[in-house]
């Protein structure tokens, strides 16, 4: 489904020097599979997530979604591709102090033009089978950390995308919560057969991949199987 065609994303530094945070990255996703991503602060896992989402453009090489090329785009296609296909969970919280959880995951049904009745009712279910069901109505400032990651995943899911990247999901959460989240992320993922591109340093994450993968100085490498790979991530 999705396919990285010998990615590149150069960087100049104090205008001379360039450096190449995505370096030739080939690769494909399947439908409902789930690949873990890990690496070092610096190592491109980042510029790597916002090439796939068409946020930076490459220097060299290609997305594409079914064989449809995704990078390079016009603003309507790239705008429509984000919108529709997918989902980012990111490590921040973006969410609306004074409104509730519920409100807050359907933001991106509003903008998609549903009504706020609509964009409620439809992301209701998501919100509950997350285990929010006694805290939607509650106001995003009164959640904890990992009730907010969850209503981040009910965003993401909302417009029933084909792909969703994760960007350091749990790195503002206790390893309990942690856990929980990447467990939920997983699942509904799986049910839904929406492909996930998760970028981490949590180890416990391989416990969940499908595949494992490395990115040093940008260059994926496939790791070992996901229940060898989790034992490597964690010493």
């Amino acid at each position: 489904m999705l396919e990285l065609r010998e990615l590149t994303k150069r960087y100049e530094i104090d205008g001379a020097e360039s450096i190449s945070a995505v370096d030739r990255v080939s690769l494909t996703v399947l439908p409902g599979e789930f690949l873990a991503m890990y690496g070092p602060s610096g190592s491109g896992k980042t510029t790597l997530l916002l090439l796939v989402a068409a946020v930076v453009p490459p220097d060299h090489g290609a997305v594409l979604l079914d064989g449809q090329r995704v990078s390079g785009a016009g603003p309507r296609e790239t705008a429509a591709y984000r919108m529709r296909e997918l989902g980012f969970v990111r490590q921040s919280f973006d969410l609306l102090p004074g409104a509730s959880a519920l409100d807050n995951a359907a933001l991106k049904l509003l903008g998609a033009g549903l009504s706020a009745r609509q964009a409620r009712r439809r992301v209701a279910p998501l919100l509950d089978h997350l285990g929010m069901r006694q805290r939607q109505e509650q106001r995003a400032e009164t959640l904890s950390m990992g009730e907010r990651q969850r209503v981040m995943i009910a965003r993401a899911l909302s417009t029933n995308p084909r792909l969703v990247l994760a960007d350091e999901p749990t790195g503002s959460l206790d390893s309990a919560r942690g856990a929980e989240v990447l467990a939920l992320l997983a699942e509904l993922c799986a049910e839904r057969q929406v492909a996930v591109l998760l970028a981490t340093h949590d180890p416990r994450a391989a416990t969940f991949a499908d595949r494992v993968h490395t990115l040093r100085d940008g260059r994926l490498s496939e790791c070992p199987p996901a229940h060898e790979a989790a034992t490597l991530a964690a010493s």
